[in-house]
């Protein structure tokens, strides 16, 4: 069950954590390597507002351990200017930088604007361009907007084998538990404020069975805590871990 169980947060890079989590006296170039101590996962925020060198790439698989894994973000200059049109080129950019982190590589988290709206012969065109050049990497689309939700935009995920982002907020970003295939990528933004509010047991409870189904199912999972103040996604991780993992009752600390 722990190869199918991944938990992490949205990126390792956040200054308030030095002194928290980090000691005081650690190089930030060395932050990587103490946040793969506690978690075996990591998205790439950053690569969302631009691509990193292909150097820095290679530099954050050489700082991790043989099983840590990466979900880097995909450029929003294809989600949030081209609005998913003409992808070939910022794809093939994309995938060039990131090609010495395949062998570590998760699902490439694609996150949308809430402007975007569902368009089937977009997606489709996308969807079929990510499986015929890009057949070896797993994606994970999080749409914004509620037409993502809609039962077209589900099934041809399934079809294509896109996983379906699951996204808990108390923003109102759509939420279905849909499962469009063997990866299931959940993101915890907060129950009430955006990435600042804490969940209480029995939400925790809740997603700790509903996880424990979905493991026993045999479906991969990718759990990310988008919630900086490192207190709370500490005390998810040791939770949630506790409760999927170890088969053990929830305490919260």
């Amino acid at each position: 069950m722990g190869n199918n169980w991944h938990i992490g947060t949205s990126g390792w890079s956040y200054g308030d954590w030095k002194g928290v989590f980090y000691p005081k006296e650690l190089k930030t170039t060395d932050w990587l390597t103490c946040y793969n101590a506690t978690f075996g996962v990591t998205e790439i925020n950053a690569s969302f507002y631009h691509l990193p060198k292909k150097q820095t790439v290679e530099g954050w698989v050489n700082k991790t351990t043989d099983g840590f894994l990466f979900c880097p973000k995909m450029s929003k200059y294809l989600t949030h200017i081209l609005k998913l049109q003409q992808p070939e080129e910022v794809l093939e950019r994309f995938f060039e930088v990131f090609e010495p982190m395949k062998h570590k590589m998760g699902p490439v988290l694609i996150q949308l604007p809430p402007s975007l709206q569902f368009n089937y012969d977009t997606a489709e065109y996308l969807y079929q361009l990510l499986a015929s050049k890009y057949k070896d990497y797993r994606f994970a689309m999080e749409g914004r907007h509620a037409s993502w939700v809609n039962e077209d935009s589900i099934t041809l995920m399934a079809k294509y084998g896109i996983a379906f982002v699951i996204s808990q907020s108390g923003v109102g970003f759509p939420y279905i538990e849909a499962v469009t295939t063997k990866d299931i990528y959940i993101r915890f933004h907060g129950p009430a404020q955006l990435y600042t509010s804490c969940y209480i047991t029995a939400e925790l409870e809740k997603y700790a069975a509903l996880f424990n189904n979905w493991l026993t199912e045999g479906h991969i999972l990718w759990i990310f805590l988008i919630i900086p103040p490192i207190h709370t996604p500490l005390k998810m991780h040791w939770n949630l871990k506790r409760c999927c993992v170890d088969n053990k009752e929830l305490k919260w600390l």
